[in-house]
C-alpha cells in the first residue's frame, strides 16, 4: 500500500531533480564511506543479483509478471528491489533492472526466454545494420528506471544506500551483435578486428546513451552508480584498453562533468571489469577514475591491492559456487577474504552475480562471516 502511494504521488508530480525529492535520512552509509575510503566500523556487504531467482518471493512474483514488464513497472521493480533488504542485513540496494534495457531503448527487440536468458533475435549482422538504430530520448524511452529509483529510495526509508547501474559499451556491444549470451563473443570479437573504426562508432554511440543514463539515475536519486563489463573476459590487455578501458573513462568523466553542470553532487562509481587481467586492472585503476574496481573470484586480493595501490577501493569477490559449501565454511571463508584484503577500502561482493538456486542460509552465513571481522 505504501508503495502504491507513493508511486501515485511520484506520477502527478515528478520531481526535476534531487533537491525536491525530500528522500528520508540515510541511516547506514558504511558502502559510501568505504567508497570514499573513510574509516567504517564493518565491512559493507552487498550482493550481486541480490534481488533474484535465489529468493522464493522473487520467483513468486515472476509467476505472475514477465521479466521486462517487471523492470518497466516501477512498483514491482521497486517490490522486487527490497525484498533482499527486507531479508538479510545487507549495507546497499541494488535497483531491479537489467543491463539491455539500453539496447531495447536503442531499438533492438529483446526478449527474455526461459531456460535460455536474453535473446535478441535479430542482432547487428554487420556495420550495415548500425542505421536501425536511434539514440534514444533517455529521460522518456529509459525514464522507467528513473521512476522505480526514486520510488525505491523513499521506500528504503533511508536503511541503506541504493545502487544504479548499466552494462558497460562493450558488453552490450557483445550481445548486441551475439544476439544473446555466448561462450566465445567470437561475432563480436570479429568486429574488433574486421571493422575497427564502425566498432569504435557503435561503442561510442552506446556510450553516449549510457551517461545519460546514469545522469539520470542520479537524478532520480541513486547514491552509487556500477557499470558492469561482464564480458571483460574476452579481451586481452591490447583489446581492453582500446576497446574498454577507452569508454570506461570517458563514462566516468562525462558523468560527472554533466553532473557538475546541474549542481548535482557527484556519486561514488564502481566498475566491474570482470575477467580483465591483473596487467588490465593495474591500468584501470590508474587511467579510468572510478572510485571502486570490482574483482571477479579469479582475481588474488593481495596482488589487486599491490596492483591498484592505495587510494581505490576493491570489491568483492568470493566465487559464487563457494555458497554450495556448509554454512560454517562460508562462513569462514567470508571472515578470510576480509582479512586479505583489509578492512579499509574494502566492500565485500560474491566475484559475479549470485545463482539462481544458492541456498539462503549460505547468504546469511556470508553476511555474517563479513560483518564479524
Amino acid at each position: 500500500m505504501r508503495i502504491l502511494f507513493l508511486l501515485v504521488i511520484l506520477l502527478i508530480s515528478p520531481p526535476e531533480n534531487m533537491t525536491e525529492h525530500n528522500f528520508p535520512p540515510l541511516q547506514n552509509d558504511r558502502i559510501l564511506r568505504a567508497a570514499r575510503g573513510e574509516p567504517v566500523d564493518k565491512v559493507p556487504v552487498w550482493i550481486m543479483r541480490q534481488a533474484g531467482r535465489y529468493l522464493p518471493e522473487f520467483r513468486e512474483l515472476r509467476t505472475k509478471h514477465d521479466f521486462f514488464s517487471i523492470c518497466q513497472t516501477p512498483a514491482l521493480a521497486c517490490e522486487i528491489t527490497l525484498q533482499p533488504i527486507k531479508r538479510f542485513p545487507l549495507d546497499a540496494s541494488i535497483i531491479f533492472s537489467d543491463i539491455l534495457v539500453i539496447p531495447q531503448a536503442m531499438g533492438l527487440v529483446v526478449e527474455m526466454r526461459p531456460g535460455v536468458g536474453p535473446v535478441l533475435p535479430e542482432p547487428l549482422a554487420d556495420p550495415t545494420h548500425i542505421s536501425r538504430l536511434k539514440m534514444p530520448d533517455v529521460d522518456k524511452d529509459l525514464g522507467y528506471v528513473g521512476e522505480a529509483i526514486t520510488l525505491t529510495r523513499h521506500s528504503l526509508e533511508g536503511k541503506v544506500p541504493l545502487i544504479g547501474f548499466t552494462g558497460a559499451p562493450w558488453t552490450l556491444m557483445g550481445y548486441m551483435i551475439q544476439g544473446g549470451g555466448s561462450s566465445t563473443m567470437a561475432q563480436a570479437r570479429i568486429w574488433l578486428y574486421k571493422y575497427p573504426e564502425e566498432s569504435h562508432k557503435l561503442l561510442q554511440m552506446i556510450t553516449d546513451v549510457i551517461v545519460d543514463y546514469l545522469v539520470m539515475q542520479v537524478k532520480a536519486g541513486a547514491q552509487l552508480l556500477q557499470v558492469f563489463e561482464s564480458h571483460g573476459d574476452f579481451l586481452n590487455t591490447e583489446l581492453f584498453k582500446e576497446y574498454s578501458l577507452k569508454y570506461f573513462k570517458q563514462i566516468s568523466q562525462k558523468v560527472k562533468a554533466k553532473l557538475d553542470s546541474l549542481n548535482i553532487p557527484k556519486v561514488p562509481m564502481i566498475a566491474f571489469p570482470k575477467g580483465a587481467t591483473l596487467d588490465s586492472i593495474e591500468i584501470f585503476a590508474k587511467e579510468a577514475g572510478y572510485d571502486v574496481i570490482g574483482l571477479d573470484w579469479t582475481v588474488d586480493p593481495v596482488e589487486a591491492r599491490q596492483r591498484v595501490g592505495p587510494n581505490i577501493t576493491l570489491q568483492g569477490n568470493m566465487d559464487p559456487t563457494a555458497l554450495y559449501s556448509t554454512t560454517e565454511k562460508v562462513r569462514q571463508r567470508a571472515e578470510n577474504m576480509v582479512r586479505l584484503f583489509g578492512k579499509d577500502r574494502y566492500i565485500a561482493n560474491l566475484g559475479h552475480g549470485i545463482l539462481p538456486d544458492a541456498p539462503i542460509p549460505s547468504v546469511e552465513a556470508f553476511i555474517e562471516g563479513i560483518h564479524s571481522v
